[in-house]
């Protein structure tokens, strides 16, 4: 069958889709990546045939503006509490979600997307949850579709509250994801159906004890850790002498935005005293800012996670998708710094499981940080219990065995769609 995964240009959302990829790849099947022209050289650098379409979304420039104009969007995805949850309350959030995201990385690429699905005629489809271009294309060729979770499934859950509220007030009033994808479906030539909004089923390597409960046909998928090119630096050729852990922050900061929510100086000056090796990934620029370093500090522009993490004890980041599901798989205690959208909820569950620690960015002082760090050092119930969730993980089918899995339901929602 012809496979098209696709995702707007943001590396990070790409990334672990690769591991699935190849494996459908390796099965006989043919794939594609469709994305903006900006992701192109990272989806060839994983192997992969790049499709580019359509133009290159301006999220990162938009968000930087908001936040330097004091405009800032304060919806949180995360909410959960009825009393916040009210039509009047969620109404404008949602609204400000589609029109700042949703519409923002897709309207650029729908229409060839689109085009493209029409020549190329895929079977199956696969979108990252936001690229909802892939529904649309999808549904405008008789594919099959499903979404590729990168996080927790927040946007199925607001997307529940959302209608449950409308419903509540006679189901009359404006949908703005439903009529801003039916607007893109009739000129497709297709109407629009919920199903464009969650797939016909949902790709997720979030462990089953940290996913979120909700009605939606989820496959498991075992999260296989991919960093893109990668070279194995001489330092990691042996093990550590003292206990290691890794402070890394991601990319998206510094790539589409102006810089860390955490202050890593007060923190690295703070560790400074402890018997143990740090390895910081920062980009050069931000190491340049630094005003001193740590004896006890290597920086490091770039080392591949799933190398590095193995001989970590402890791993403090910022709550990104790959940095938690790596330190999951490797059984790696976590410090999350949380920030944005649903990082907080995912230390808040890591933290009920025993395996990891959380600190609101806001929190995350160096004495604050230091606390929490030597907590996850000290009681050993933290390793334990990460322990527990990688062996969770180990049981969760991998890519090559999901595949079959993935050839039945195509088969299925393409007969019910042609139907």
């Amino acid at each position: 069958m012809r496979v098209l995964f696709t995702t707007y240009a943001e590396k990070s959302h790409f990334l672990g889709m690769v591991p699935l990829a190849w494996a459908l790849r390796n099965a006989g099947h043919e794939v594609r990546v469709a994305s903006q022209p900006e992701l192109t050289d990272v989806i060839t650098g994983a192997g992969l045939t790049a499709v580019p379409v359509g133009r290159d979304h301006s999220l990162g420039r938009v968000l930087q503006h908001a936040k330097d104009s004091g405009q800032e969007k304060d919806f949180d995805m995360a909410e959960d509490r009825p009393e916040m949850l009210t039509w009047e309350k969620i109404r404008e959030g949602y609204q400000g979600h589609v029109l700042w995201w949703c519409r923002l990385v897709n309207d650029p690429m729908i229409v060839d997307l689109t085009d493209f699905c029409r020549h190329w005629k895929p079977d199956l489809v696969i979108w990252e949850p936001l690229t909802y271009a892939g529904a649309i294309a999808a549904k405008a060729t008789g594919a099959a579709h499903a979404r590729f979770m990168w996080g927790l499934d927040l946007f199925a859950r607001m997307r529940g509250h959302y209608l449950r509220a409308r419903r509540e007030h006679g189901g009359h009033l404006s949908d703005a994801l439903g009529q801003w994808m039916g607007l893109h479906a009739r000129r497709a030539g297709v109407a629009f159906s919920e199903d464009m909004t969650s797939g016909h089923f949902t790709i997720d390597y979030t462990p089953t004890s940290l996913r979120l409960d909700l009605p939606h046909t989820y496959l498991p998928l075992r999260y296989i850790p991919y960093n893109g090119t990668a070279v194995i630096p001489p330092w990691l050729h042996t093990p550590p002498t003292r206990p290691r852990i890794c402070l890394t922050l991601g990319t998206s900061a510094t790539e589409r935005l102006d810089g860390y929510s955490v202050p890593v100086q007060d923190i690295l000056t703070h560790l400074a005293d402890l018997d143990i090796e740090i390895i910081a990934t920062l980009p050069e620029k931000q190491q340049a800012e630094l005003h001193h370093v740590p004896t006890n500090t290597r920086l490091v522009s770039f080392v591949p996670l799933h190398a590095l993490a193995p001989t970590c004890s402890a791993i403090i980041h910022h709550g990104g998708g790959g940095s938690f599901s790596t330190s999951l798989v490797n059984a790696v205690p976590q410090l999350i710094l949380a920030d944005m959208f649903d990082a907080p909820l995912k230390g808040e569950l890591l933290a009920r499981q025993g395996a990891g620690l959380t600190l609101h960015s806001s929190q995350a002082t160096g004495p604050n940080v230091r606390e929490h760090l030597l907590r996850l050092l000290n009681d050993p119930t933290h390793t334990h219990a990460a322990q527990r969730l990688r062996q969770e993980t180990l049981t969760t089918p991998g890519p090559n065995q999901l595949v079959p899995e993935l050839e039945r339901l195509t088969a299925h929602h393409r007969d019910t769609v042609s139907g």
